[in-house]
């Protein structure tokens, strides 16, 4: 089957809503090809950067996305925003349980689970992160780790839902550190997670779900990472940061 490659850029804790609106202005100027239309273009930047962000995406093929969202619809959460408050402010997609949420605020499979539901059901596109450690990776654990996640934080979903849901990759002894896992390694990492997808949700479902790699992608191992049957695109840290990488990163796996 063939998948739309996502390529989803995540500014962490960067960009003001200035710096962000001349980012999408920079990007928009240099993707300006219909060629461009072949694959779905996210950028994610913190939530005070938002509407500046939505607002200079406007009529672009530049999609926007939050990084977290609450499960609840509103309530004492300090610090949290609701699926309503996205949907208000313009957002489309959303990031759940990426590995900084997980190893600095103490997101579990549960609440990663609480979240997504409460992104399906407010019609976002959630990219719902998942990945093991260096000592898991190091101790063979990495399947067992993935499989407990996949299957923590997809109960419940429906299938004809979880077909609309992006998997991110995160081998998170490569974010961040100038590793990356081989192609060959990612893509048995990919394969394997689809094989967990389609245990829970058939094959048909397995095969419509795009999975990104998300452990430092960068211009020159992007197109032989896409290239891999099992990955659908990638979740960009540092080279979205700027559009010259962020742009050469895209040409590179759409093998332009």
């Amino acid at each position: 089957m063939s998948r739309k490659v996502i390529i989803a850029g995540n500014w962490k804790m960067n960009k003001t809503a200035a710096e962000g609106r001349e980012l999408v202005e920079a990007l928009k100027a240099e993707l300006t090809c219909s060629c461009y239309d072949q694959l779905d273009i996210v950028v994610c930047p913190p939530f005070t950067t938002i509407g500046a962000v939505v607002e200079a995406a406007r009529g672009s093929r530049i999609k926007v996305g939050a990084q977290n969202i609450h499960w609840a619809a509103n309530g004492a959460f300090t610090g949290e925003i609701s699926a309503d408050m996205l949907k208000t402010a313009g957002v489309e997609y959303v990031i759940i349980g990426h590995s900084e949420r997980r190893q600095y605020f103490g997101e579990t499979d549960a609440t990663v689970n609480s979240r997504l539901k409460a992104a399906i059901a407010a019609g976002l596109k959630p990219i719902v992160c998942i990945g093991e450690l260096l000592e898991e990776r190091e101790g063979g654990l990495t399947e067992k780790v993935l499989t407990t996640q996949i299957r923590g934080g997809f109960d419940g979903i429906s299938g004809e839902k979880m077909a609309e849901v992006v998997v991110a990759y995160e081998p998170v002894w490569a974010i961040g550190t100038g590793k990356t896992a081989t192609p060959d390694i990612a893509q048995e990492t990919h394969a394997h997670i689809r094989k967990e997808l389609a245990a829970m949700f058939g094959e048909e479902v397995a095969a419509k779900v795009r999975i990104q790699y998300g452990g430092s992608m960068k211009a020159d191992n992007a197109r032989e990472l896409v290239a891999q049957p099992d990955i659908d695109g990638g979740l960009i840290g540092g080279a979205a940061l700027k559009a010259d990488s962020f742009v050469a990163l895209i040409n590179e796996a759409m093998g332009k």
